[in-house]
Protein backbone atom coordinates (compact mmCIF):
# COMPACT_ATOMS: atom_id res chain seq x y z
CA UNK A 1 0.00 0.00 0.00
CA UNK A 2 1.24 3.46 -0.83
CA UNK A 3 1.72 5.52 2.32
CA UNK A 4 0.89 9.19 1.83
CA UNK A 5 4.12 11.19 1.72
CA UNK A 6 2.60 13.73 4.10
CA UNK A 7 2.30 11.08 6.82
CA UNK A 8 5.84 9.84 6.28
CA UNK A 9 7.10 13.41 6.54
CA UNK A 10 5.55 14.10 9.96
CA UNK A 11 6.37 10.82 11.69
CA UNK A 12 9.89 11.76 12.88
CA UNK A 13 8.64 15.07 14.31
CA UNK A 14 6.24 13.19 16.59
CA UNK A 15 8.59 10.39 17.62
CA UNK A 16 7.02 7.80 15.34
CA UNK A 17 10.39 6.38 14.44
CA UNK A 18 10.56 2.68 15.29
CA UNK A 19 9.02 0.12 12.92
CA UNK A 20 6.51 -0.87 15.61
CA UNK A 21 5.38 2.71 16.20
CA UNK A 22 5.11 3.28 12.45
CA UNK A 23 3.06 0.10 11.99
CA UNK A 24 0.60 1.12 14.71
CA UNK A 25 0.37 4.71 13.48
CA UNK A 26 -0.19 3.71 9.86
CA UNK A 27 -2.71 1.02 10.83
CA UNK A 28 -4.81 3.54 12.73
CA UNK A 29 -4.64 6.17 10.01
CA UNK A 30 -5.41 3.62 7.29
CA UNK A 31 -8.42 2.37 9.21
CA UNK A 32 -9.80 5.84 9.95
CA UNK A 33 -9.55 6.82 6.26
CA UNK A 34 -10.59 3.58 4.60
CA UNK A 35 -7.11 2.87 3.29
CA UNK A 36 -6.02 6.51 2.94
CA UNK A 37 -9.03 7.28 0.74
CA UNK A 38 -11.66 9.13 2.81
CA UNK A 39 -10.66 12.33 4.54
CA UNK A 40 -14.13 13.66 5.39
CA UNK A 41 -16.75 11.71 7.32
CA UNK A 42 -19.83 11.46 5.09
CA UNK A 43 -22.37 10.32 7.71
CA UNK A 44 -24.68 8.89 5.07
CA UNK A 45 -25.82 5.83 7.02
CA UNK A 46 -28.66 3.35 6.64
CA UNK A 47 -31.14 2.95 9.49
CA UNK A 48 -29.64 -0.39 10.63
CA UNK A 49 -26.16 1.14 10.65
CA UNK A 50 -27.36 4.13 12.71
CA UNK A 51 -28.85 1.72 15.25
CA UNK A 52 -25.58 -0.20 15.32
CA UNK A 53 -23.06 2.61 15.68
CA UNK A 54 -25.11 5.31 17.42
CA UNK A 55 -27.57 3.37 19.62
CA UNK A 56 -27.58 6.15 22.22
CA UNK A 57 -29.02 8.58 19.67
CA UNK A 58 -31.10 6.20 17.53
CA UNK A 59 -33.07 3.79 19.70
CA UNK A 60 -35.60 2.44 17.21
CA UNK A 61 -35.72 1.66 13.51
CA UNK A 62 -38.53 4.11 12.65
CA UNK A 63 -36.71 7.04 14.22
CA UNK A 64 -33.41 6.03 12.59
CA UNK A 65 -35.16 5.73 9.21
CA UNK A 66 -36.27 9.36 9.48
CA UNK A 67 -32.58 10.39 9.35
CA UNK A 68 -31.51 8.26 6.37
CA UNK A 69 -30.10 10.38 3.56
CA UNK A 70 -29.63 13.36 5.88
CA UNK A 71 -25.93 13.48 6.83
CA UNK A 72 -26.18 17.01 8.26
CA UNK A 73 -29.04 15.99 10.52
CA UNK A 74 -27.23 12.83 11.61
CA UNK A 75 -24.05 14.73 12.48
CA UNK A 76 -26.01 17.40 14.32
CA UNK A 77 -27.81 14.75 16.37
CA UNK A 78 -24.82 12.61 17.32
CA UNK A 79 -22.20 15.35 17.72
CA UNK A 80 -24.34 18.27 18.90
CA UNK A 81 -24.03 19.60 22.44
CA UNK A 82 -20.75 17.86 23.20
CA UNK A 83 -17.08 18.82 23.40
CA UNK A 84 -17.57 22.47 22.48
CA UNK A 85 -20.23 21.89 19.83
CA UNK A 86 -23.42 23.86 20.20
CA UNK A 87 -26.77 22.07 20.49
CA UNK A 88 -28.17 19.92 17.71
CA UNK A 89 -29.88 22.97 16.17
CA UNK A 90 -26.56 24.84 15.82
CA UNK A 91 -25.23 22.67 13.00
CA UNK A 92 -21.88 22.35 14.79
CA UNK A 93 -22.12 18.56 14.65
CA UNK A 94 -21.81 18.67 10.89
CA UNK A 95 -19.43 21.64 10.82
CA UNK A 96 -17.00 19.80 13.11
CA UNK A 97 -17.53 16.28 11.76
CA UNK A 98 -14.62 13.92 11.25
CA UNK A 99 -11.86 15.11 8.91
CA UNK A 100 -8.29 14.19 8.13
CA UNK A 101 -6.34 11.05 8.93
CA UNK A 102 -7.71 10.85 12.48
CA UNK A 103 -11.17 12.00 11.49
CA UNK A 104 -10.84 14.82 13.99
CA UNK A 105 -14.28 15.53 15.44
CA UNK A 106 -15.80 18.20 17.75
CA UNK A 107 -15.08 21.90 18.03
CA UNK A 108 -12.91 21.45 21.14
CA UNK A 109 -10.63 19.05 19.26
CA UNK A 110 -10.47 21.40 16.26
CA UNK A 111 -9.50 24.24 18.62
CA UNK A 112 -6.81 22.14 20.35
CA UNK A 113 -5.42 20.89 17.06
CA UNK A 114 -5.38 24.39 15.63
CA UNK A 115 -3.57 25.84 18.64
CA UNK A 116 -0.97 23.08 18.58
CA UNK A 117 -0.45 22.91 14.82
CA UNK A 118 -0.83 26.59 13.87
CA UNK A 119 -0.68 28.52 17.15
CA UNK A 120 -4.07 30.08 16.42
CA UNK A 121 -7.73 29.15 15.89
CA UNK A 122 -7.87 28.92 12.10
CA UNK A 123 -9.27 25.35 12.10
CA UNK A 124 -12.24 26.52 14.16
CA UNK A 125 -13.05 29.09 11.48
CA UNK A 126 -12.12 26.87 8.52
CA UNK A 127 -12.59 23.23 9.57
CA UNK A 128 -12.21 22.02 5.97
CA UNK A 129 -8.47 22.73 6.28
CA UNK A 130 -8.27 19.60 8.46
CA UNK A 131 -9.01 17.49 5.39
CA UNK A 132 -6.11 18.83 3.31
CA UNK A 133 -3.30 16.29 3.33
CA UNK A 134 -0.44 18.39 4.74
CA UNK A 135 -2.64 19.73 7.55
CA UNK A 136 -4.30 16.35 8.11
CA UNK A 137 -0.88 14.72 8.50
CA UNK A 138 0.29 17.35 10.97
CA UNK A 139 -2.91 16.94 12.98
CA UNK A 140 -2.46 13.17 12.92
CA UNK A 141 1.05 13.44 14.35
CA UNK A 142 -0.03 15.93 17.01
CA UNK A 143 -3.11 13.87 17.91
CA UNK A 144 -1.01 10.70 18.18
CA UNK A 145 1.55 12.39 20.41
CA UNK A 146 -1.04 14.20 22.54
CA UNK A 147 -2.71 10.87 23.36
CA UNK A 148 0.63 9.23 24.21
CA UNK A 149 0.13 6.58 21.55
CA UNK A 150 3.85 5.86 21.23
CA UNK A 151 3.77 4.34 24.73
CA UNK A 152 0.95 1.98 23.74
CA UNK A 153 2.56 1.20 20.39
CA UNK A 154 5.88 0.36 22.08
CA UNK A 155 3.98 -2.24 24.12
CA UNK A 156 2.22 -3.46 20.95
CA UNK A 157 -1.17 -2.77 22.56
CA UNK A 158 -3.55 -2.38 19.64
CA UNK A 159 -6.66 -1.90 21.76
CA UNK A 160 -5.01 0.81 23.87
CA UNK A 161 -3.84 2.66 20.76
CA UNK A 162 -7.33 2.32 19.24
CA UNK A 163 -9.02 3.69 22.35
CA UNK A 164 -6.62 6.63 22.40
CA UNK A 165 -7.31 7.42 18.74
CA UNK A 166 -11.00 6.58 18.50
CA UNK A 167 -12.32 6.87 22.05
CA UNK A 168 -13.52 3.27 21.90
CA UNK A 169 -12.71 -0.06 20.31
CA UNK A 170 -14.60 0.57 17.06
CA UNK A 171 -13.32 -1.52 14.17
CA UNK A 172 -10.77 -3.39 16.28
CA UNK A 173 -10.68 -6.50 14.01
CA UNK A 174 -10.13 -4.34 10.93
CA UNK A 175 -7.46 -2.32 12.73
CA UNK A 176 -5.77 -5.61 13.64
CA UNK A 177 -5.71 -6.54 9.95
CA UNK A 178 -4.16 -3.18 9.04
CA UNK A 179 -1.58 -3.61 11.80
CA UNK A 180 -0.68 -7.07 10.55
CA UNK A 181 -0.24 -5.70 7.02
CA UNK A 182 1.98 -2.80 8.10
CA UNK A 183 4.04 -4.99 10.42
CA UNK A 184 4.73 -7.26 7.47
CA UNK A 185 5.63 -4.31 5.22
CA UNK A 186 7.97 -2.96 7.89
CA UNK A 187 9.66 -6.32 8.49
CA UNK A 188 8.15 -7.08 11.91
Amino acid sequence: MTIPAELSAVMPKYGITSPLRKAHFLAQMAHETGGFQKFVENLNYSAPRLLQIFPKYFRDAKFAASYVGKPQAIASRVYGGRYGNGPESSGDGFKYRGRGFTHLTFKDNYAQASENVFGDDRLVHDPDLAATLPVAAEIAGWYWQSRKCNVHADRDELESVTRAINGGANGLPQRANWLKQFKKELGL
